[in-house]
């Protein structure tokens, strides 16, 4: 655990303050919702809570599905990272925060299928991947709220991803978005 230097008290509500820069290091805005874990030790963790962090397994199993059946790279996204990675090596996604493109378009519930190039095309994580050539992107709903994403990639020479991967994604979804409500 690496200290802040940081100390704040708890008010006449039990409430703490987690002070801005902390905030905005850890990417946490108002209304994300906090995991308290304890230990023997007497600490309290706070951690960003992820609703399909709790399906990661099975996302896992999907995307390994759908990529070797779509033919392309298959990822599923939280409102953070990439938290499943199939058809590609897991290093280049896997854990990595999301780009601010990315998260507009699931907070916008914006279904996306692009070539490199065109207007819609848009990053999916923080650093340079523009090696992909299509993309198509589904935002996850639960109880009506965006929660994450299924993402198909495409690179220089595999199929051109279009309407019948965008119905794949569909299908994942709302099959993962009903998952979550169960």
């Amino acid at each position: 655990m690496k200290a802040t230097g940081i100390v704040r008290r708890i008010d006449e509500l039990g409430r703490i303050v987690v002070p801005k820069e902390i905030r905005r290091v850890l990417h946490i805005k108002e209304g994300d919702p906090l995991e308290i874990y304890t230990d023997k030790e007497g600490e309290i963790i706070l951690k960003k809570y992820s609703p399909l962090g709790e399906l990661s397994e099975f996302a896992q199993q999907y995307v390994d599905s759908a990529s070797q059946i779509l033919g392309c790279a298959v990822c599923i996204s939280d409102r953070d990272q990439i938290i499943a990675v199939s058809g590609m090596p897991k290093k280049e996604l896997l854990g990595k925060s999301i780009h601010k493109e990315l998260e507009e378009a699931i907070n916008e519930r914006e279904a996306i299928v692009a070539k490199k190039g065109e207007k819609k095309f848009i990053k999916i994580i923080g650093h340079d991947d523009n090696e992909y050539t299509g993309q198509v992107v589904q935002t996850i709903i639960c109880e009506g709220d965006a929660i994450g994403a299924v993402i198909l990639l495409s690179r220089e020479g595999d199929r051109i991803l279009g309407q019948e991967e965008l119905k794949a994604a569909v299908i994942a979804a709302n099959f993962l978005g009903k998952q979550m409500e169960a």
